[in-house]
């Protein structure tokens, strides 16, 4: 299949480009490189299946070239702003990079007629819930302006189905980890221990605990859904029957740096900032029973994460 990938250089994108391109499909991707790093697609570009552009896919004269020199079959969405947490801080990065990008793209495969779309959706969509969190769940009230902004290209996604017939699949994503990865808790600890391995800072209590999904974990669960699942709305929560404290990040990070005696300092309250949700729990029952489970823990997950960085610094 001709397969037109956004955000291809970024975290989740570049596996997902690997893995398509062992599957055998030919691969267009976008990237600006805000986020994302030429370093991960390089070992592609030599590959006649493969094209790269730099670009912002908000320039639609830019994209429009590429969708008319290009017959896709199906779209895979991973542009966002990935970083949650500096939505709070530049209220228009989410309305640009995470719901305009959506509806560029969408607008663009109803003008060129691409037929299948695979959105990278968010557990932020839901806000704060003391239950578990079904993909039926409602009504959704998200804290971040990420997961508003992933919320409102959901019902995009679901207009545009109704509207054009573009069959669509959206999934929700946990927090994901491994190697490639640019930011998020693994990154911040390892980085604060190597200016200073006597101690810690830890923000909110360290009671906070979440699944962490290893990222080709993930991938699987993606390709596993889009070729399995043939409603013409299809959506599901990804992620792994297991959580992670803070706390126990930062036990794993110390012990895989062959540190000792470290003080961990909380800044306390039951979150890290604005906008995080400090507990979720994910019912992965729709997933689970078309045939998907994460083969890893979330606490392997972790470990894996952090050898990985660890193993990137050491070639810096």
């Amino acid at each position: 299949m001709n397969i037109l990938v956004t955000g291809g250089a970024g975290f989740i994108g570049s596996h997902l480009i690997d893995r398509l391109i062992e599957l055998g499909h030919t691969i267009v991707c976008l990237d600006d490189l805000s986020l994302g790093k030429e370093a991960n697609i390089a070992h592609h570009v030599l590959n006649p299946q493969f094209k790269f552009y730099q670009m912002d896919v908000l320039q639609k004269n830019q994209l429009e070239t590429v969708f008319k020199t290009s017959v896709f079959d199906v779209v895979f969405h991973m542009v966002a702003n990935s970083d949650i947490q500096k939505g709070s801080v530049d209220l228009e990065i989410d309305l640009n990079r995470t719901f305009l990008t959506t509806f560029t793209i969408l607008q663009m495969m109803k003008q060129y007629q691409v037929k299948q779309f695979v959105f990278a959706s968010s557990s932020a969509i839901y806000g704060e819930h003391s239950c578990q969190l079904t993909e039926n769940l409602g009504p959704l009230f998200p804290i971040s302006y990420y997961g508003a902004a992933k919320l409102a290209s959901e019902a995009y996604i679901a207009a545009f189905q109704a509207n054009y017939g573009i069959q669509s699949w959206i999934f929700r994503f946990p927090n994901v980890i491994g190697e490639r990865t640019t930011h998020g808790v693994i990154f911040d600890f390892i980085k604060k221990l190597t200016n200073n391995n006597q101690e810690l800072e830890i923000l909110g209590n360290g009671k906070q605990q979440k699944p962490y999904l290893y990222v080709k974990d993930l991938v699987d669960g993606i390709l596993f859904g889009w070729q399995q699942s043939k409603e013409v709305l299809n959506y599901f929560n990804l992620g792994v029957d297991s959580v992670t404290s803070v706390t126990k990040i930062a036990e794993l990070v110390v012990q895989e740096m062959g540190l000792h005696h470290v003080q961990f300092c909380y800044t306390g309250g039951d979150r890290g900032w604005v906008g995080d949700v400090p507990f979720f729990d994910y019912d992965l029952s729709k997933i689970n029973q078309l045939g998907w489970k994460a083969k890893r823990s979330s606490d392997d997950a972790v470990r894996l994460a952090i050898r990985a960085e660890l193993d990137y610094r050491k070639h810096l």
